[in-house]
């Protein structure tokens, strides 16, 4: 049983006071704790290719080098049939994110998620203004969890909220606006307009493009197929329950084709052109971790160790995988224009800057989207004929320490906890990534030949959306107001 693990992770958790962190889909309701921040201290380790490891505090740490000598090294595909969190191990972050967020029998979309549905779609225009908005959405998250926990409580439910559910059915159908439009002008009548969504949640997206389609455009409704790829059995579930709630919704179901499986594992060529959709995705794609030596700039890459008590230890390796090393090919073959990086100060200053007693003699991190890299190429194999369109967040706030750095939080008694290292018990806390869009358009181009055209949020439902529809009595608007550190990607 891991109840008494959990109550005793949270009991840790909760015992100091600290600041509150603005979750990218949790509303703010109070201040919260924070964990304390655990430092991390690098020295070298002779002549091996290994970093030598460091405990989580820099008083009297602990040598895991036998450990880490002995444990076999594991990938996340390694730990997919294993029903308990592994122990005696080790493996790349990347592996150690992945298994945490997507294992199907421990992780945090498997077994913890719950996306909040507001129920009726909010009548912005009775609304005085946004303030009134945040207050009736407060009410409505409140009735929302009181009602779950009527029929069982829970202190660790990890509820989140997207666009698409706040601003239904009109965030919907600006994605389906702009999904017509390109259609006409590009496919039709020729090819069938065929909607391929990554991670559909709730399914709510889905039913709003159907819905817009088959009332707006019946002659291309006939010719339309919508194929969701969801990684998680549950919300796989929910989304097929959607389609039958009601006859409206069930006149939809020879259109949709719900298929239980990652991204990842694709393996079907599909030649005919077609729109993927990617909307809040990347954020929780898993990422490698870099440090950077301080003087000759070589870069090393994190391990993970997990011990016999399950505790967590990370080590660098000199030795970088195939995946992270390809990655730092392409990003500096492609990429056009500067971007944030450990080393951006000269070899002369950082060599002076090692020479001060006490100081590290590795960078801070830097977390690559070797995954999202990874998605590129599946993109470009098995969808040759794709039109990607994608929102994600280009920043975040109460980041851990690092460049390119994750928030890492869960809740507990309805109130957000956020951390500060990605190495957390696995599958209580969401870890997302902001979204470096310059730097992931460039790989993008390159990878799949394809052009693209990055907006601001509120730029692409200026041009999609009937920004009326969410307008309260003052002008304020939600839609626009909300989500100002996103931004969509879309290929043209």
């Amino acid at each position: 049983m891991e109840s008494p693990v959990v109550a005793q992770l949270f009991r840790q958790l909760f015992s100091h006071r600290a600041a509150h962190c603005i979750a990218r889909r949790m509303p703010a309701h109070s201040r919260l704790p924070r964990a304390s921040r655990r430092g991390l201290a690098f020295t070298s380790n002779g002549d091996t290719k290994e970093s030598k490891w460091q405990q989580r505090t820099d008083l009297f740490p602990l040598d895991k080098s036998e450990e880490y000598r002995r444990y076999p090294m594991v990938t996340a595909e390694n730990l997919k049939l294993r029903r308990e969190r592994p122990r005696r191990v080790k493996m790349l972050l990347r592996d150690f994110i992945e298994d945490s967020l997507y294992n199907p029998h421990y992780g945090y979309f498997s077994k913890q998620v719950v996306i909040f549905s507001p129920g009726e779609p909010f009548n912005f225009g009775a609304m005085q203004n946004e303030k009134e908005f945040h207050r009736l959405l407060g009410e409505r998250y409140t009735a929302f969890e009181d009602a779950l926990d009527a029929k069982e409580e829970n202190e660790t439910r990890q509820l989140w909220h997207t666009p698409t559910e706040l601003f239904r059915p009109y965030y919907g159908e600006a994605i389906a606006r702009h999904l017509v439009t390109n259609y006409k002008l590009s496919s039709y009548p020729y090819h069938d307009l065929t909607i391929y969504e990554m991670g559909a949640g709730n399914g709510t997206l889905m039913l709003n493009i159907l819905d817009f389609i088959r009332d707006l455009h019946p002659e291309v409704y006939e010719r339309t197929k919508f194929k969701v790829i969801e990684i998680s059995t549950s919300l796989a579930s929910i989304q097929a329950q959607g389609l039958r709630r009601s006859a409206y919704a069930r006149g939809h179901s020879d259109k949709v084709d719900i298929i239980n499986r990652s991204i990842f594992d694709w393996d079907t060529y599909v030649p005919s052109p077609c729109f993927f959709l990617a909307l809040e995705v990347f954020d929780n794609f898993a990422h490698d971790a870099l440090r950077y030596d301080t003087t000759t700039g070589e870069p090393l890459q994190s391990n993970v160790l997990i011990d016999t008590n399950g505790d967590f230890y990370e080590f660098y390796s000199r030795n970088l995988d195939p995946l992270a090393a390809r990655y730092l090919r392409v990003r500096d073959a492609a990429c056009t224009f500067p971007y944030n990086h450990p080393l951006r100060e000269s070899r002369f200053v950082r060599k002076a800057r090692a020479m001060v007693p006490f100081s590290p003699n590795m960078t801070t991190p830097e977390y690559i989207p070797t995954r999202l890299m990874q998605f590129f190429d599946i993109l470009y194999t098995y969808f040759p004929a794709h039109k990607l369109v994608t929102s994600d967040f280009h920043s975040l706030p109460d980041t851990i320490r690092g460049i390119n750095s994750p928030v890492v939080q869960t809740r507990y008694k309805r109130q957000t906890v956020p951390v500060t290292t990605p190495l957390v018990q696995q599958g209580f806390f969401d870890i997302l990534f902001p979204t470096d869009f310059g730097v992931m358009e460039d790989m993008y181009r390159a990878i799949t030949g394809k052009l693209t055209r990055v907006l601001s949020h509120e730029e692409y439902l200026k041009r999609w959306a009937y920004v009326e529809d969410t307008q309260t009595r003052n002008g304020e608007n939600p839609l626009l107001s909300w989500y100002k550190n996103a931004s969509v990607m879309i290929t043209v």
